[in-house]
């Protein structure tokens, strides 16, 4: 790429009031994409499947519940709240999506999660400071929903750090993408990488010590099951790792996701996405039996050695560069192409000695990424305790398909179930194949299937869908 081309990504960032540290992360990001350095592939002759870890199970049953207390009263919690949900149609924090309702209130994920950190610290007597990555686009509403709960206080620790922000890039020309039409989306932030980079500029970790805080657990917001925990903050402190991953068993649904792995030359713990598997490798990176765990993108760090860490890289950590593919405008796949620069998180596990993982069961994993995911989550499968625990009986769902010509976007997909989402509890899947409104109270059950009339079509009030689609009402 022409140099003439970061230069005017710099001056773009320069003029917009971002940092140095933020346009010499972006320089490094940039850099690697030109030159191709993106990290490569991580071929499976030279690494190991990661075996041998402990299960919360394992680590509950054999706690000391004192020292547990004593290490989560030491133990601060920071959400990832950047994220938009554009893949739903959303222009505002995801976490701002209503997911249930709880005694007659609306909840929307950060109201669950202010009820998680509340509860923990009523219940357990721990100050639990909480502290959101806002993003641009994210910060002004997520804010105001926090200073609105009256019973959320917090002095010591800041309850917000922004996200940098970059310019998407012209994947043709590499110089800055231009969108008049609406200049903020010439904008992205760099991945959930930049968290690292964004505390270091913040200061974050010296406010942390001083209010004696010396665990950092890490989580999406939109990932309710990644709540506060005693257990696993008693088992990190003891364990005497700077870094730990939580990681969950895979089945055959999660054979496309980021796993971990170990680096046979140096021991060292790797996140490998599926866009760093070698085609020849693709088999054995998709098996569930060699590689039996995903990365659920919750991890736990040592403060002490978070800041050390970024000391030695001046606050910007050497993280493998993602390039993403988007179109500018997220809601619209005919606006023009452009790259977004990020970086993972979970890959920082690969510069600290002694990086670890804990298998955690699968109610500690509850992403919602689809309007897919959102339908199981609002359903009957789930209760919220008033504990602001995600409840389910197994946590294992029935694989759901919507057709995502009617409800990909979060408004269709509202108008579509105006009495909200039917139950689920006797249903192994849920396929819909074209554009179906539901009535009040309809049940699925089974392999439950409805195919696509060609037409609006209309599921009354109390029915029963199945595999043959809706049930007759009528005697055979």
């Amino acid at each position: 790429m022409d140099s003439a081309a970061v230069t005017l990504c710099h001056t773009k960032m320069a003029n917009t009031g971002m940092s140095r540290l933020a346009i010499a992360q972006f320089d490094r990001l940039y850099q690697a994409w030109a030159h191709g350095d993106t990290g490569g592939s991580l071929r499976e002759k030279d690494i190991e499947p990661l075996r041998g870890i402990r299960s919360f199970q394992e680590v509950r049953a054999s706690m000391d519940m004192d020292l547990a207390l004593e290490a989560f009263s030491k133990t601060a919690f920071l959400k990832l709240n950047g994220g938009l949900g554009t893949s739903m149609g959303l222009e505002k924090a995801k976490s701002l999506l209503p997911v249930r309702r709880h005694k007659a209130r609306r909840m929307r994920f950060l109201d669950i999660i202010l009820g998680q950190v509340l509860t923990a610290r009523q219940r357990l007597g721990v100050p639990l400071p909480l502290t959101l990555m806002n993003s641009f686009r994210t910060s002004a509403d997520s804010m105001a929903v926090v200073r609105r709960h009256k019973a959320f206080i917090q002095s010591d620790v800041p309850v917000e750090i922004l996200q940098h922000q970059e310019p998407k890039i012209d994947p043709e020309t590499g110089q800055p993408a231009s969108f008049p039409d609406n200049p903020e989306l010439e904008w992205c932030p760099p991945g959930h990488g930049d968290l690292f980079s964004a505390i270091w500029e913040t200061g974050l970790l010296d406010k942390l010590q001083s209010a004696g805080i010396e665990y950092l657990f890490i989580s999406n917001s939109d990932n309710l099951g990644a709540r506060p925990s005693r257990t696993l903050a008693g088992h990190f402190a003891q364990s005497g790792s700077p870094f730990m991953i939580e990681v969950a068993q895979r089945t055959e649904a999660d054979r496309k996701g980021g796993h971990i792995v170990v680096d046979k030359a140096t021991g060292h713990l790797l996140l490998r996405e599926m866009s760093q598997v070698h085609p020849h490798d693709l088999a054995s990176a998709m098996s569930i039996h060699k590689h039996p765990y995903f990365n659920t993108n919750s991890i736990w760090v040592r403060v002490d050695a978070l800041k050390a860490k970024l000391e030695e890289y001046r606050g910007i950590l050497p993280l493998p560069v993602i390039v993403n593919e988007k179109t500018v405008d997220p809601a619209d796949p005919s606006s023009p192409k452009v790259i977004q620069l990020e970086t993972a998180m979970g890959a920082a596990a690969a510069l600290f000695d002694g990086a670890t993982c804990v298998q955690v069961d699968r109610m500690r994993f509850l992403p919602v990424k689809t309007t897919d995911d959102l339908f199981i989550m609002r359903s009957d499968r789930f209760h919220l305790t008033d504990s602001y625990e995600m409840e389910d009986g197994n946590y294992v769902f029935p694989n759901v398909q919507l057709d995502p010509r009617y409800y990909k976007n979060i408004a269709d997909f509202n108008d579509h179930f105006p009495y909200g989402v039917p139950a689920l509890a006797a249903a192994n899947s849920v396929t819909i194949e074209g554009d179906w409104t539901f009535g009040r109270d309809v049940t699925f059950y089974a392999d439950a299937r409805l195919e696509d009339q060609g037409r609006p079509s209309y599921v009354p009030n109390g029915q029963f869908v199945g595999p043959q689609g809706v049930e007759p009402d009528d005697w055979i």
